[in-house]
């Protein structure tokens, strides 16, 4: 049984995606995706209350792809310096890449806000679950760090996507790290200032 609903709800999911590829978000109806990913509709709301729950679950499942473990896996290799986080960040960038086109879909349609809302939030979960290494030692307060860089991120993405992804993730990864690299500098700054401060 559970074999069988999650089937359906990839097939919800799968149609949805297909019909985003096509048409704006704002004029997609349930009956069109009920009718693509043939299922009955009191079925479809077993699985989603509304469109934007829907909306919701295809960018959890796109996310969880883009933020897993930096692995080995086929033509992005990624499993040598997995703690660099120029290569974290390239490598979230070219699982986005391969997904541009639902994203600039999303992008630029109603649904824009509510993608970058899942998005950010996202990142800021992942971010503070992880607590990555340049995290651990800063004197500023965690969640106005992780706001940050995870504003800047999206921001970064969604800029990235509306110019037809021109820069390769490197390229990206690069100029991003530049715009955070200086917070930490001065974030170092102020953690070594208050230290000798104790020590005084």
């Amino acid at each position: 049984m559970e074999r069988r609903r999650k089937k359906t709800r990839q097939a919800i999911l799968a149609a949805f995606q297909e019909l985003l590829a096509h048409k704006r978000y704002e004029n997609i109806i349930v009956q069109e995706i009920i009718e693509a990913a043939d299922v009955g509709r009191s079925t479809f709301y077993t699985h989603f209350e509304t469109k934007d729950l829907l909306l919701r679950a295809m960018c959890e499942d796109m996310f969880a792809h883009v933020l897993e473990d930096v692995t080995d896996e086929g033509s992005h290799d990624f499993s040598r310096d997995r703690d660099n986080p120029a290569v974290i960040v390239s490598h979230m960038l070219y699982h986005m890449q391969d997904q541009q086109k639902n994203i600039r879909g999303l992008l630029t349609c109603e649904s824009r806000d509510l993608f970058l809302q899942y998005f950010r939030d996202k990142l800021r979960e992942t971010l503070t679950a992880r607590g990555h290494a340049l995290l651990r030692e800063h004197a500023l307060p965690d969640g106005f760090l992780i706001n940050h860089i995870t504003g800047s991120f999206v921001l970064m993405v969604e800029w990235w996507m509306q110019n037809g992804c021109r820069e390769s993730p490197e390229e990206m990864a690069e100029m991003y790290a530049a715009l955070i690299t200086p917070i930490f500098n001065i974030n170092k700054g102020i953690a070594d200032k208050m230290k000798s401060v104790r020590l005084a």
